[in-house]
């Protein structure tokens, strides 16, 4: 068995139709509050939007993270 890693409940993943459910012990389908509220909260960020230094420190950074991992 699986956790729900928002709320911590034993869950089992069940397939429905081409969905994966979350479903608990008891077999009702597993909605918790703490991954309604994270996803509520989720706020997508265009590059346009950033201050372009940041962008290109970003940048470098990934760059030499990829380059320090090979």
């Amino acid at each position: 068995m699986s956790k729900c890693r928002y709320c911590n409940k034993e869950i089992t993943w069940l397939k429905e139709g081409r969905k994966n459910v979350p479903v608990e012990s008891d077999g009702a389908k597993h909605d918790c509050e703490n991954f309604k509220s994270a996803r509520n909260s989720y706020c997508a960020i265009e590059p346009s939007e950033l201050d372009p230094d940041i962008l290109k420190q970003y940048q470098e950074n990934m760059d030499n993270a990829l380059k320090t991992k090979k």
